[in-house]
């Protein structure tokens, strides 16, 4: 799994060492998100391409940082390029928001890559969508969508909540219809994994530190050194970072393991006895 965000060129100079190992070989997601950091000196702000990676053996690590632009599919496009060049094969799943540019790019590079929405962020561009009194309600319904306890109950839930707000606020409905089959991609995998892989929290946090620096020095000086003090902030965090759950499960799933609500499924003709098991009941 990998999660993305926003850097920029320095991936090439602060990149090198992701080549030097084939960990990133059997990764099994990674969380993306572009992030912008105020530069003194200048007028823009410089926004980071950030790749987080999970490792065989459950440790997340900085995959790529890079300073590009959110909506740019190019702009990550070289970014992936750049990783698959040093030897990244095609990660099992990748966790972003609805940043066009990083899923058009994912597709052309790692077209077998399975996709993953944040739900952090649609939550958040759902409840924009309503009034401030029919959002508690709201909230509360979005969360039985992904904690529910498997995906035939979550699209239950989804369509309740279309059926609740879609009436009077379609455009709230449609942040989570429209979108559904990628929100709902983490039950496909270990049930361990879920508080993992549905939202890009992992950057998040750590960009709550690179900023809480930048805002005490009142900015970097240029677009390099705002590159270079996040890449150096990040990498000092990465050795707090708390492992996967169960990460024995994280070679599995880089395998090809087939799970089933969350569960392992031993043989694919088990899912079927699963079925009938549950339609019995």
């Amino acid at each position: 799994m990998w999660r993305a965000g926003c850097v920029d060129e320095a991936h090439v100079r602060f990149g090198g060492r992701l080549g030097e190992t084939d960990w990133w070989k059997h990764r099994h997601r990674a969380p993306s998100r572009p992030h912008h950091l105020k530069v003194r000196l200048e007028q823009d702000k410089v926004c980071l391409l950030v790749i987080i990676g999970v490792r065989a053996d459950g440790r997340k690590e900085l995959v790529a940082l890079a300073d590009g632009f959110r909506e740019s599919s190019e702009s990550w496009a070289d970014l992936l390029r750049d990783a698959k060049r040093r030897g990244m094969t095609a990660p099992v799943l990748a966790v972003g928001d609805g940043a066009l540019g990083f899923w058009k790019a994912i597709r052309d590079v790692f077209p077998a890559t399975k996709e993953q929405r944040c739900w952090w962020h649609k939550s958040g561009n759902a409840l924009a969508a309503l009034p401030k009194s029919a959002q508690p309600a709201a909230r509360a319904a979005l969360a039985e969508i992904y904690n529910a306890e498997d995906k035939t109950h979550a699209r239950a839930a989804a369509k309740a909540f279309a059926a609740e707000f879609g009436v009077k606020w379609p455009k709230a409905a449609a942040k989570i219809t429209d979108d559904l089959d990628v929100l709902l991609a983490f039950y496909d995998y270990p049930a361990e994994h879920w508080i993992h892989l549905r939202t890009t929290n992992p950057i998040e946090s750590t960009f709550a530190t690179v900023r809480l620096r930048t805002r005490v020095t009142k900015g970097p000086g240029s677009r390099a050194a705002g590159v270079a003090m996040a890449f150096k902030l990040i990498e000092a965090a990465q050795a707090r970072w708390r492992m996967v759950n169960a990460p024995h499960l994280v070679a599995l799933v880089r395998a090809g393991a087939l799970f089933v609500n969350g569960k392992r499924v031993e043989r694919p003709n088990d899912q079927d006895q699963q079925g009938g098991d549950q339609q019995a009941a």
